[in-house]
């Protein structure tokens, strides 16, 4: 099985370099060699020797691929297919006039079976490596343009727990790309050890899909209400440390007659009442076979409206690359692996 230098820590690359016999700064070379320059061979790492370089690439290799396929939508927003060892994954990269955003995959296909979601229609087939994970951040061809990413792409990001969290520490480390964690957004339907872990193991923002107030209407869209309950979310959300600059959030799809009435305004916001936190409201985007529709704009702002003259801080959030279905709940790869 091939092995990858690129998502190792300065840890694991020490190692690598001890059982070379070199000395250990060659460690910090090549994580300057892969996190800061972002090079694709080892011919690239011109401090090292011709020979350790020769070293390197008889045993291990970067681990960076370029996309197989790229779709571009009318206001700009990219769309990419890449590789993976269990199949295929979509990678958006969401171009603003202030910011520059990739949307990242954690797995191909996904457990949790939101009945709105296409990711979730199209099954599980596999966790994707921290390599995978970072060549999407690396090898998109705006990698250089990035100011923030958000792990809301395919798959439940608590569901590849490892896998993420290493991906976040070459992100965020001095020794890696040295981003400050407040660029980083991980979304998570409701997992709650993996919440628990994170708010320990990351500064890095988090978003909760919710979708419902009520936990048996959540429950008919989002099997995951049985494993963990509104009930057990928020006293886990409630007893967990969010002090300092980390945002909680709460995404909010919003379904025509389902969930956008005055009752489950008024729920989320005794849920939300005494949380530091702020809500996204998401136009529903149509899947086949899903019987939901989306509300009136008119409506999305009368909720939006409701919630911020109640206290609780709320915008809606601009659908992207609808037309190139890059749109939340419109990634899927069932059909091109």
């Amino acid at each position: 099985m091939t092995a990858f230098l690129l998502g190792k820590n300065l840890e694991e690359l020490t190692d690598i370099v001890a059982d070379m016999r070199l000395p250990k700064f060659v460690a910090k070379q090549m994580a300057d060699w892969l996190y800061k320059k972002r090079v694709t061979s080892f011919d690239e790492m011109t401090n090292l020797s011709k020979s350790v370089r020769q070293q390197l690439a008889q045993k291990y290799e970067i681990g960076r691929v370029t996309p197989l396929h790229e779709i571009v939508s009318d206001d700009g927003t990219k769309k990419y297919l890449f590789a993976a060892d269990a199949g295929a994954v979509e990678t958006v990269f969401i171009p603003e006039a202030d910011r520059a955003t990739v949307c990242v995959s954690s797995q191909v296909g996904c457990k949790m079976n939101c009945a709105f979601c296409m990711t979730g229609k199209q099954g599980f087939s596999g966790n994707l490596s921290v390599t995978e994970i970072l060549n999407q951040i690396f090898s998109i061809p705006d990698s250089d343009k990035l100011t923030n990413a958000v792990f809301m792409g395919m798959g439940e990001p608590f569901d590849n727990f490892d896998a993420v969290m290493s991906a976040l520490d070459v992100l965020t480390s001095e020794w890696g790309c040295a981003w400050s964690p407040r660029r980083i957004t991980v979304s998570t339907v409701g997992l709650i050890p993996g919440i628990r872990r994170f708010v320990k193991e990351s500064e890095c923002h988090l978003a909760i899909s919710l979708h419902h107030a009520f936990s048996e209407g959540r429950m008919a869209m989002m099997p995951v209400e049985r494993a963990y309950s509104l009930p057990q979310l928020f006293a886990e959300l409630r007893s967990a440390d969010f002090r300092g600059q980390r945002r909680l959030s709460f995404e909010y799809i919003v379904f025509s007659g389902i969930n956008d009435s005055v009752r489950h305004a008024r729920e989320l916001v005794r849920l939300l009442k005494d949380l530091h936190c702020r809500v996204n409201l998401i136009r529903f985007h149509a899947i086949p076979n899903a019987e939901y529709s989306s509300p009136s704009m008119e409506k999305m702002e009368w909720f939006r409206d409701y919630l911020n003259e109640n206290g609780v801080v709320c915008t809606i959030r601009r659908s992207r690359g609808e037309d190139i279905a890059a749109a939340c709940g419109l990634l899927s790869t069932k059909n091109k692996q």
